[in-house]
């Protein structure tokens, strides 16, 4: 080897470099699936909802050697919705198999699908100054496991995307900033453009809702925030073990 090749194999790797690595690393795709009992389900004798539930429990059981699950209740938070399982995969068929059997069983026959969020993880467009490592953290998930989860899909205006790259960035400072300031709440931010109707969706877990709340009233005084034109339904989730959340809904 020559000595030039020797010292450039020293140097440390340019930002095009790291962009390049980074996106031969293997993207994540999420899902964020929302289900409503009908009324039904809980006029069925109470065996027979047993047998339902644990059917149920063992086809997340078996998934879970394949994909991230994790289960939340939005029972009594959300009309639309009684609970959200979070799924964190690499094949689409992986989601859709999985569904089909949840819905083979006769838990998943009384389980109304109402939402169901597609993305996937991507390095960020933005430079974080504050934490530069955290664009490359984008494409592998690491949950934090918290206590309570938030989930709303976001889309941009069309006025977003006509500034340049370095307004954007620009904005994006002061929008990492505030963000910055609630180390108590961890940001998920994954993309669905052609993927899903929404253009992100983001997720934060943290153990205080409150502390997500007074972040979420400061986000709304950036600039960037000016340039978002929808960030709806929002989705507030607890942190439910599988069995217990089946107790809830009369499952176990």
């Amino acid at each position: 080897m020559s000595k030039q090749a020797v010292l450039s194999s020293q140097q440390p790797a340019t930002s095009d470099q790291r962009r390049a690595t980074s996106n031969q690393t293997t993207r994540q795709l999420v899902n964020f699936l929302c289900y409503k009992m009908d009324a039904a389900w809980y006029r069925l004798p109470r065996a027979e909802r047993r047998r339902g539930g644990e059917a149920f429990l063992h086809v997340v059981e078996r998934w879970q050697k394949e994909l991230m699950i994790f289960t939340y209740s939005t029972l009594g938070l959300k009309t639309q919705s009684d609970f959200l399982l979070w799924r964190i995969g690499e094949r689409p068929e992986q989601f859709t198999a999985m569904s089909a059997e949840c819905l083979a069983t006769s838990f998943g026959a009384h389980a109304t699908v109402t939402h169901s969020l597609l993305s996937m993880t991507k390095r960020s467009t933005y430079v974080d100054k504050l934490d530069p490592e955290h664009q490359d953290q984008r494409m592998r998930i690491v949950p934090a496991q918290a206590k309570y989860l938030f989930v709303y899909p976001f889309v941009k205006t069309r006025e977003w995307y006509g500034l340049s790259h370095e307004e954007r960035q620009q904005l994006m400072d002061a929008h990492i900033v505030v963000g910055n300031k609630y180390k108590s709440v961890k940001l998920h931010t994954t993309y669905s453009f052609g993927l899903d109707d929404q253009e992100f969706v983001v997720a934060f877990e943290t153990d205080k809702p409150s502390v997500f709340l007074d972040l979420v009233m400061e986000l709304r005084e950036t600039k960037a925030s000016r340039y978002t034109l929808r960030d709806t339904p929002v989705f507030t989730c607890v942190r439910q073990e599988l069995p217990d959340l089946l107790r809830s809904l009369g499952a176990l």
